[in-house]
């Protein structure tokens, strides 16, 4: 199947399917969201459990699924995983902390002989709502903003017996916190307002999932008004970036000599040239409006479904228009040539042919989530549904 696919075809097949995964990613942190909610939707512990057991249920696939998108970046784009997070070390290794603290309260907050207390686990996992979904914004947003590091692949045959080679290093002593006060072209605004975007944004799909499988009047009634706020929010701030991001300079490569230059209005561009980007866009950005006009003047509770595969949708097109075209994908501000492409920072041929054939188990192993996930959700989350199982509560 993919024989009749040259180098550069597989490079962008990767960067589609990489793209997909990180959108995926974006969806699930829903999860982060309803985290974030516990405080402002539940009235009681009984509502809290109730919130905390609908979140409970899916955590573990946001996970994977971070843990997949970090495993597919590495194996197919070996340089652009080492550059961001070996260099933009603190802010992933944040994110990474949030997620573990994330499955110990899970795992000990409601457990017999749980010596720290229910409080200091929903106080953990309301930190990694807020801070997993945020610090993952930034860190997307400097995928088009850049970030200030060098690349010397020459290194490579430079080495010696004691040393072994530095490809890429990283130019701030921060390791990616700068992120949030660059001034360069007021980047931190820009990363900012994503960051921003997507913790609002997951507020939002995680009050439009709590309406869908929570039977509980007082969490619908709280949560009906928590959605109209964090849908206002998250519009304000996507199209903040959004809009500022299309007449930004983008990072343009000449596809002869590589060559690594400033252009305006190089992301508007992308779409303009790229037609069938630019509609499922459109299209994705139309169903979460949809998801949302559903659950707030019609009170309707399938709002998630279509504000779900929205996101999807949006995400991916945005990033994929971050690799596609003839764009840097991981842009350097202190050197413009280091900057890194889906040319010069994927794997090799072979491995990328090799994976190809794997990724062709995906539909398999997305069918049987979506089945999980189904019979999970079969009957809406009640009160009664854990008094007697404690155990089986988070």
């Amino acid at each position: 199947m993919f024989s009749f696919l040259d180098y550069n075809g597989l490079q962008h097949y990767w960067w589609a399917l990489v793209s997909l995964l990180g959108a995926l990613l974006v969806f699930l942190l829903f999860v982060q969201g309803g985290q974030s909610l516990i405080y402002s939707l539940a009235s009681n512990e009984k509502e809290k459990t109730m919130l905390l057991n609908s979140t409970g249920r899916k955590w573990e696939i946001t996970f994977t699924t971070l843990v997949t998108f970090g495993g597919a970046l590495f194996a197919s784009f070996p340089l652009f995983y080492s550059t961001s997070f070996s260099g933009a070390y603190y802010v992933w290794m944040a994110i990474l902390f949030a997620f573990i603290v994330q499955a110990v309260s899970y795992e000990f907050r409601s457990k017999v002989g749980n010596f720290l207390g229910h409080k200091t686990f929903e106080i953990f996992l309301f930190l990694n709502g807020v801070l997993g979904s945020f610090l993952l914004g930034v860190a997307v947003s400097t995928f088009f903003t850049g970030a200030e590091f060098s690349v010397n692949k020459s290194n490579m045959v430079n080495m010696t017996m004691r040393e072994m080679p530095i490809i890429s290093s990283w130019k701030t002593p921060f390791h990616g916190l700068e992120a949030l006060w660059t001034v360069e072209h007021f980047a931190f605004f820009q990363n900012i307002s994503l960051g921003l975007a997507v913790f609002f944004l997951a507020r939002v799909l995680a009050n439009l999932y709590f309406q869908k499988i929570i039977d509980n009047e007082n969490i619908l009634r709280t949560s009906k008004k928590s959605l109209r706020i964090n849908a206002v929010a998250f519009l304000i701030f996507f199209l903040f970036w959004l809009i500022r991001l299309l007449f930004l300079d983008g990072y343009a490569v000449n596809p002869h000599t590589q060559e690594v230059v400033l252009q305006p209005y190089k992301y508007l561009q992308n779409f303009l040239e790229m037609p069938f980007l630019t509609v499922v866009f459109v299209f994705g950005v139309v169903l979460v409006l949809i998801g949302l006009v559903l659950n707030i003047f019609m009170k309707s509770t399938n709002g998630i479904w279509f504000s779900g595969v929205g996101t999807v949708f949006t995400i991916w097109m945005l990033l994929i228009s971050v690799g596609f075209n003839n764009t840097a994908c991981y842009p350097s501000t202190y050197d413009l040539q280091s900057s890194l492409t889906i040319s010069n920072a994927s794997s090799s041929e072979f491995t990328l042919r090799t994976m190809s054939y794997v990724s062709l188990m995906i539909p398999f192993v997305v069918g049987y989530i979506a089945m999980v996930w189904r019979k999970i959700d079969s009957r809406k989350i009640s009160s009664s549904e854990f008094e007697n199982s404690e155990n089986d509560t988070y």
